[in-house]
């Protein structure tokens, strides 16, 4: 197969990684732990917890895990936000033989049943604020064992007990739950407190696991946007691959920071996501802090926290570097130390990345992956000062190869959905043969789903997802592209395209706006239309919307304005 981004490699990386250092995923914890005990691993709400502190509670969780009489590779759900209590529950069921299963908080009943039937938890980590959801489905699903955790533990004794009775009784974010200690059949189940478990088990040895490469650490569930979601198998190795892909790909940019111990990465898209997931992973093999932000959604506590200490790493969706831009005490933070904006999740946009550069003199830097491929596919250069509008080149010990809809690989140039083969990519979908054999080719690579076009430098560029693209009268639009164009026009924040259906041309296109000048009107969007897109891409329903819908890490979720009405013709 082709191979032209060999050649345009930036200095210095490397085209493929090394595995050979790590026996599992768990050595990666265990030698960071050890050799940076006395290190920050996270701050908090202000509130520091060190690697000693981190290697000691898993420590504690995982023999209290071990206790209960899991088999190996059981599998543990984990239903947390940004807190500590996250890092301490993923790595003590790593370190204790045992299966992450990463659950969304802000699941319905329904998305919640789903999860925890498909995967087969018995034992599941959640914090109360959620537990009201647990308590609708848990007579319908395995789990025969409950942690609740609150979000004051880890916090201190004072200050998270503080925390935790503000959030229960001030802010009244705790709903009223009753967990029932029995299931259908009168087994008794094990409802217990995180702090308990936690004190249990610094009663308890952590017996070492015995896990390899192979071994699954991660069941990642894909957002469902198609149907149910499903779980894709990520191993030690997945992972293991996808932080050592990102550490050479960051380093070149890093490098101002001296010891790369030092360095402060920005956990504000959920941890339980797989793009953050991995950078946590990279930021503990490194031995350097994480910030964790519970709430990346209350813009005025972000920046807030964002002044408190230089920040190097800033991970997000363009929907986050927008919201950011639009608050005027953003702007005024000191951006020096910022060395990475890594952007992904979903397109990026022209016109947010030129705001972002001025504003901090940061370029964006977009990338592109999947729960499937561990977050990390491809890649900008770090260094790069430009946008390029392009996700860029594979990273190392990664193949892309284009296809068209036989499995055969196009020319360069020529569009076709994104395949993707490397050490970082999934094993497949948990207990689903048919949908494994359909999601990979014949020789390996994965079918994406994505649609995108190489040039001959070995750069790629996406065109949308097969599922978005909208017929008009027979040609292909692409929703990615009229929406990077839309958000150049003056007076629009962000903005998302939709087919709508028509009798007369299949579909038409239905754009909705977000605008930050109110005097900004249909006629003004329309007339930037026609001026920077052919006909048929222009649309012929647009809406102002005070916001639009997305998923809790920030993708605009087309699906739900699919099914608004068309309005009114244009």
């Amino acid at each position: 197969m082709q191979k032209p981004w060999l050649k345009h490699y930036p200095p210095g990386i490397p085209t493929d990684v090394d595995l050979s250092s790590y026996t599992s995923l768990n050595q990666l914890l265990e030698e960071s732990f050890k050799r940076n005990a006395s290190r920050p691993f996270s701050v908090c709400m202000e509130r520091w917890m060190s690697y000693g502190e981190l290697d000691a509670l898993s420590s504690h969780l995982g023999a209290w895990l071990q206790a209960q009489g899991l088999q190996t590779q059981s599998r543990v759900a984990i239903m947390l936000p940004n807190l500590p209590s996250f890092a301490v529950t993923m790595a003590g069921i790593l370190r204790a033989g045992y299966t992450c299963v990463n659950v969304n908080p802000l699941y319905t009943a329904r998305e919640l049943r789903h999860q925890l039937c498909d995967s087969g938890a018995t034992t599941i980590v959640i914090l109360e604020n959620f537990a009201h959801t647990l308590q609708e489905v848990i007579d319908d699903t395995p789990v025969q064992t409950v942690v609740v955790a609150s979000m004051g533990d880890l916090l201190g004794f004072w200050y998270g007990h503080w925390i935790t009775f503000a959030v229960r009784h001030l802010a009244k974010m705790v709903p009223a739950y009753e967990l029932p200690l029995f299931n259908a059949q009168g087994t008794p189940r094990t409802i217990v407190p995180l702090r308990q478990v936690l004190a249990q088990g610094a009663t308890k040895r952590l017996q070492p696991a015995q896990t390899s490469m192979d071994s699954i650490a991660f069941l990642q569930y894909t957002g469902g946007t198609t149907g149910l979601s499903k779980g894709a198998v990520l191993t030690h190795r997945n992972v293991v691959a996808a932080a050592l892909q990102a550490e050479a790909w960051f380093s070149p940019a890093l490098s101002r920071t001296g010891d790369i111990r030092n360095t402060n990465s920005i956990a504000a898209l959920p941890l339980y996501h797989i793009f953050a997931l991995t950078l946590c992973f990279l930021a503990i093999r490194w031995g350097s802090s994480m910030t964790l932000i519970p709430n990346p959604r209350d813009i005025p506590k972000f920046v807030q926290t964002l002044k408190q200490r230089p920040f190097h790493i800033l991970p997000g969706v363009n929907t986050l570097f927008n919201a950011l831009l639009q608050n005027t005490q953003f702007r005024s933070l000191d951006f020096s130390s910022l060395c990475v904006t890594q952007a992904g999740g979903m397109a990026a946009s022209e016109g947010t990345a030129r705001q972002w550069q001025q504003v901090t003199g940061c370029p964006m830097v977009e990338g592109w992956g999947m729960s499937e491929t561990c977050a990390t596919g491809t890649n900008n250069p770090i260094l790069s000062r430009e946008f390029s509008g392009t996700i860029g080149l594979p990273m190392p010990g990664a193949d892309i190869s284009i296809r068209d809809d036989d499995g055969r690989e196009v020319p360069l140039g020529e569009a076709g959905e994104i395949c993707i083969r490397g050490p970082n990519v999934m094993t497949g979908y948990y207990l689903q043969p048919e949908e494994t054999r359909k999601a990979f080719t014949a020789d390996g690579f994965m079918r994406t789903g994505d649609v995108g076009i190489m040039d001959d430098r070995g750069y790629t560029r996406i065109v949308d997802r097969k599922k978005d693209m909208i017929i008009v009268s027979g040609f292909n639009v692409f929703p990615n592209e009229l929406e990077n164009v839309v958000s150049m026009c003056p007076g629009v924040i962000e903005c998302a395209a939709v087919g709508v259906p028509n009798t007369q041309q299949g579909e038409s296109i239905k754009l909705f706006v977000v605008r930050h000048d109110p005097a900004l009107s249909e006629d003004d969007v329309l007339r930037y239309c026609r001026d920077n897109l052919t006909a048929y891409k222009v649309p012929k329903y647009i809406e102002f919307r005070d916001e639009l819908p997305k998923s809790n890490v920030g993708k605009i979720l087309r699906r739900e304005l699919r099914a608004v009405p068309a309005g009114q013709s244009r």
